[in-house]
């Protein structure tokens, strides 16, 4: 019997466009981060968010790396983040010198929970620490409600820097993910929605601070015909080949974006009226790309548990896998502080993340409906 195809949870979805920008670039001679094709991407990444300047980087945490090492963290400083999220976007805190405090999420959006940030400026206070910036993340492909983070930020004089990695593409009120922010940073990791392969941008409105953090991604160089430096700076240039697939992907990112939510809703379909089969929430004036299709089982309910359903699907060859771990659960962060409400606990033991890449057909989701479905007629 032959064994099935693989169905991969999120693969890159690159085609003739995306082949023939990089022979482009190649056959110019631009391989390494000089020459247009960057500026070009940064350009149109801009535009299509709706920023006004950005700086391509080579991934997401590099450019939250970026973001955070401007404002100069010192010993004693904290910086609040989500616990539902990956570490890439929490792993920068600690690189530029300060403490995570981790704040659960609502069921709502299942992003930071606005209403518990005076909790934890409380807790850092009574910690002795002082609090720097706020980086609410964009869970999933699903915007933050940032006008009640920043409402808090503001109320306490500190900036919000977006962790919009997982989010190209999705909107609030019409707005694209990132503003609201003082800067927001996006991945184009290789299972992101459009990919370079590997990188990320740092976008904002604020053209002193891009500014700024581009001279430090290119080792702060200052301009002469030695290298001279006035400040240490970081190897997180983007390379042209990387810029020149993503102004290939840029261009289907809507239709991208439509494919997802056509997945999401075929499961939905299929799925959603079984018993103890819940999906991840589209919260109001939110459009989520769905860049991961997110189910939430009750074992009591649907009589599978997630973990045995993951199984279930992997002897099928389908990858799926569970929601992220919060950081606080993390044993690297088991001293952290934390705003627990037990919501992001409950959505980690509950959640499996299934297939949900651009390129899969219908008969691709519905194989992997097929093989949820008989586990729970089990």
């Amino acid at each position: 019997m032959t064994t099935p195809s693989r169905i991969p949870l999120s693969a890159p979805d690159i085609g003739p466009a995306e082949r023939a920008r990089l022979l482009e670039t190649f056959d110019a001679g631009w391989v390494s981060s000089a020459g247009p094709a960057v500026a070009a991407f940064e350009r149109a990444f801009a535009d299509a968010v709706g920023l006004a300047h950005a700086t391509a980087v080579s991934s997401g945490t590099a450019a939250l790396h970026l973001a955070l090492t401007l404002l100069d963290l010192r010993p004693g400083d904290a910086v609040i983040a989500p616990t539902l999220t990956f570490i890439g976007g929490v792993g920068p805190i600690v690189h530029a010198g300060a403490r995570p405090i981790f704040v659960d999420c609502g069921f709502g959006d299942w992003n930071l929970d606005a209403g518990l940030l005076d909790q934890a400026f409380d807790r850092a206070r009574a910690e002795g620490l002082n609090v720097r910036a706020i980086v609410p993340a964009d869970l999933y492909g699903q915007c933050c409600d940032i006008d009640a983070i920043r409402a808090v930020a503001d109320a306490h004089g500190v900036p919000v820097i977006l962790d919009s990695a997982e989010a190209v593409g999705a909107t609030l009120n019409g707005r694209h993910a990132g503003h609201g922010s003082a800067v927001a940073a996006f991945s184009f990791n290789g299972n992101k929605i459009i990919t370079t392969g590997g990188g990320g941008m740092l976008a904002s409105d604020d053209g002193a601070l891009i500014a700024h953090a581009r001279s430090l991604a290119a080792a702060a160089r200052l301009p002469a015909v030695h290298y001279e430096h006035a400040e240490v700076g970081f190897n997180y240039r983007m390379l042209s080949l990387a810029a020149a697939m993503g102004l290939a992907q840029l261009e289907t990112l809507e239709a991208k974006v439509a494919r997802r939510r056509a997945i999401f809703a075929r499961y939905v379909a299929r799925l959603g009226g079984r018993a103890g089969v819940a999906f991840a929430p589209e919260a109001p004036g939110r459009r989520h790309t769905r860049w991961l299709s997110v189910m939430l089982l009750d074992p009591d309910i649907a009589g599978v548990d997630p973990d045995r359903l993951r199984l279930a699907l992997d002897a099928a060859n389908i990858e799926a896998r569970p929601v992220w771990k919060p950081m606080h659960l993390q044993p690297v962060f088991r001293d952290a502080l934390m705003i627990n409400a037990g919501v992001a606990e409950t959505l980690f033991a509950d959640g499996l993340c299934l297939p949900s890449g651009s390129s899969l057909s219908d008969a691709d989701i519905d194989r992997v409906c097929d093989v949820i479905e008989v586990a729970l007629d089990a």
